[in-house]
């Protein structure tokens, strides 16, 4: 693992705008979820996992295209 694992690097303001871009589409297919899946615990699943991915996102953003972090 590397060092930087759980530490946190700032964005810069191009990755910012990035990931802006990217929050604004997972709210849209957030929406377009919650009115196509019917309630309940599955629904629940999707939800979780979508705002789970939508935090990896920022982490790959934020990182070289190998995975490793890139300089701050």
């Amino acid at each position: 693992m590397h060092p930087s694992t759980f530490q946190y690097l700032k964005p810069t303001d191009e990755q910012m705008t990035t990931m802006a871009d990217a929050r604004e589409h997972a709210d849209i297919y957030a929406q377009a979820l919650n009115l196509l899946v019917p309630d309940g615990p599955d629904k629940t699943y999707i939800m979780r996992e979508l705002r789970g991915l939508a935090m990896w996102v920022n982490v790959a953003i934020t990182r070289n295209p190998d995975g490793s972090p890139r300089d701050a």
